[in-house]
């Protein structure tokens, strides 16, 4: 009888992982497939530039200004009912947008999607760490780091054939069946988990002043390029934004259940995996962004024919990052951060030599750099950043992370941006472009002194301690887990 209980709670783990795996894939896939689907959408609804740039940007901000709430939520109210209710939203704003009538249809569904991507991704990490213990947490987080890889690898290639032979439509469409998957999945095998240490009350001080921070740094850093770093406008929101996270702060200090235990940051192993993460998504993205601009402008490859050609870098991470993860419970993320790091910077530096005429023969062997360098990286990152936290805490540690990626990421391609002249001029764009590499390659060697410096070499921190009295784990209902047996 033990044993079947045993191998019934092991099923229950990666029926858990699976769900989580098929909400990421949504949220990467919608990461990559709708930039496929600008130009088909401004033909359709008639929509401006401006309106096809705001088209990404709803999303971003929202999922950007969100994620440390929706991990904070998930603490508070249950990771597996804020996990729900996000793939819901989710999945009813992509029918929106798929039925979208007019633009403002279309930017409004935008940003409901990252209002449900919000609570879905800190929650997605959370729930994996509290279902997997320290010993099988790298193996784990490897999988869904290869989900992720996997989704941005194939997004480029499937919204170019449906936009392509069906309609733009059809790509939001898609995210309905993934969407009823990971429901099903989730309801008949997820145990729900909360912080039951702290009382269950929300830090709406925290929320406003946090959303204001967050919200206006990440429009500044989106709008900089076009307003210009130092322009009015672009100088309000940065002074805004300094003013709302400090006032974040301070609020954090005195309220009796902060949004972010600041004291997250006293272990150097999470403020290593957070900085790490803040510097991988600077390199990577930037460099996925200007090559991808490159490729189709310099190199006269149609949108597909590009995103083909990353396949490199997102293969290597689909059967790197796995495997990283199983090493990284038996060695530990350090080495495994520090190495992978290391292969970014010189990927970077390697492709910074690029010229017009260069061809993708040129740019192969740093595409797979990248993807081996990335595939080391992902996962360890995130076994570090959770174990070094209790289990309690695990939903705004997520959050946390993420936003560190995405605030990262965001910064690359702004400040990236400023050195990268016009396409229109080949030349200058190219060796503005190589410039704009090196400085890639720069911040990635800085991040593996980072990882070396401040990441425990252990392969378990503070969450190989069994779960503290305080926390409740709420099986699933009875007919569920038959459910799973059958």
């Amino acid at each position: 009888m033990t044993t079947r209980l045993a191998l019934n709670d092991d099923n229950r783990r990666w029926w858990t992982l699976a769900a989580m795996c098929f909400a990421l894939f949504m949220i990467m896939l919608d990461n990559t497939v709708v930039n496929v689907a600008l130009p088909s959408i401004k033909e359709d609804l008639g929509a401006s530039y401006s309106t096809l740039a705001w088209t990404v940007s709803a999303y971003t901000l929202s999922l950007g200004v969100l994620l440390v709430t929706g991990g904070r939520l998930g603490d508070i109210y249950g990771r597996r009912r804020v996990f729900l209710i996000g793939v819901v939203a989710f999945a009813a704003s992509s029918m929106f947008i798929g039925f979208s009538q007019s633009e403002a249809w279309l930017i409004g569904g935008r940003a409901t999607q990252g209002i449900g991507a919000a609570l879905m991704m800190p929650a997605t990490l959370s729930i994996i760490t509290n279902t997997f213990p320290p010993e099988e947490r790298g193996k784990a987080l490897g999988t869904w780091a290869g989900v992720s890889a996997l989704a941005l690898a194939i997004g480029p290639v499937v919204g170019g054939y449906l936009v392509e032979y069906v309609s733009w439509q059809s790509i939001f469409f898609l995210n309905v069946p993934v969407a009823a998957g990971a429901l099903a999945i989730t309801l008949f095998s997820t145990q729900e988990s909360r912080d039951d240490t702290v009382l269950a009350r929300l830090d709406l001080a925290g929320i406003a002043t946090i959303s204001i921070g967050l919200g206006a740094l990440t429009l500044a850093l989106l709008e900089a390029p076009t307003w210009g770093w130092g322009s009015p406008a672009n100088l309000a929101l940065l002074v805004v934004a300094g003013a709302a996270l400090a006032a974040f702060a301070a609020v954090e200090r005195r309220v009796r259940v902060p949004m972010i235990d600041f004291s997250f940051f006293a272990s150097k192993t999470f403020l290593g995996a957070s900085l790490v993460a803040f510097i991988v998504s600077f390199a990577m993205l930037a460099m996925f962004f200007f090559l991808a601009i490159y490729m189709q402008t310099i190199e006269g490859y149609s949108p597909l024919e590009a995103g083909i050609r990353f396949l490199p870098t997102t293969l290597m991470i689909i059967v790197i990052s796995p495997l990283s993860g199983r090493m990284a419970d038996r060695i530990g993320p350090r080495t495994l951060m520090t190495v992978g790091l290391l292969l970014v910077a010189a990927s970077l530096f390697w492709q910074s030599f690029l010229s017009v005429g260069s061809g993708f023969s040129f740019l192969a062997p740093g595409f797979v750099l990248m993807g081996v360098g990335m595939g080391l990286i992902m996962s360890p990152m995130s076994t570090a950043a959770m174990n070094a936290v209790d289990r309690t805490k695990a939903g705004v540690a997520g959050g946390v992370l993420s936003t560190s990626r995405m605030i990262g990421g965001t910064l690359g391609i702004a400040v990236l941006g400023a050195f990268i002249g016009n396409p229109s001029r080949p030349e200058a764009y190219v060796a503005s472009l190589g410039d704009g590499l090196l400085v890639g390659a720069l911040v990635a060697a800085i991040g593996a002194l980072v990882a070396w410096t401040l990441v425990s070499p252990r392969t378990a921190g503070a969450s190989s301690t069994p779960p503290p009295a305080g926390e409740t784990i709420v099986p699933p209902a009875e007919g569920a887990r038959e459910t799973v047996r059958a």
